[in-house]
């Protein structure tokens, strides 16, 4: 892929054959898709993090507890895709509706 496709968006692996199999000349793509793997292991973290929250909500919470764990997920997923698109940089929305799921979930546990 080109250099102006990394600066769109798209995070691609650098291609070592392109010049000879040193990766000194392309340290750029490199440096793209080592970002990619770090915002892509974040938003799996949290979204497992969210997947293990709704699934306290479904099994120990009152009468609601199915609509508050799939609520929690769906808002969760809308978060953190929010978050990715924006950067992924500081994470504050999705981090913050999380706390907000896990207090919810907590709240209606106990």
């Amino acid at each position: 892929m080109a250099p102006h496709e990394i600066d769109r968006g798209f995070a691609v692996m650098a291609d070592h054959s392109a010049h000879g199999g040193s990766s000194a000349g392309n340290i750029a793509a490199h440096r793209a898709t080592y970002d990619a793997f770090i915002k892509g292991s974040v938003a799996l973290t949290l979204l497992c993090f969210y997947t293990l929250v709704a699934l306290v909500a479904f099994r120990f919470a009152g009468g609601f507890g199915v609509f508050l764990g799939f609520a929690g997920l769906i808002v969760g997923i809308v978060t953190v895709l929010i978050d990715l698109k924006t950067g992924g940089q500081k994470w504050f929305m999705a981090g913050g509706a999380l706390v907000l799921f896990g207090l919810l979930t907590a709240m209606s546990v106990g």
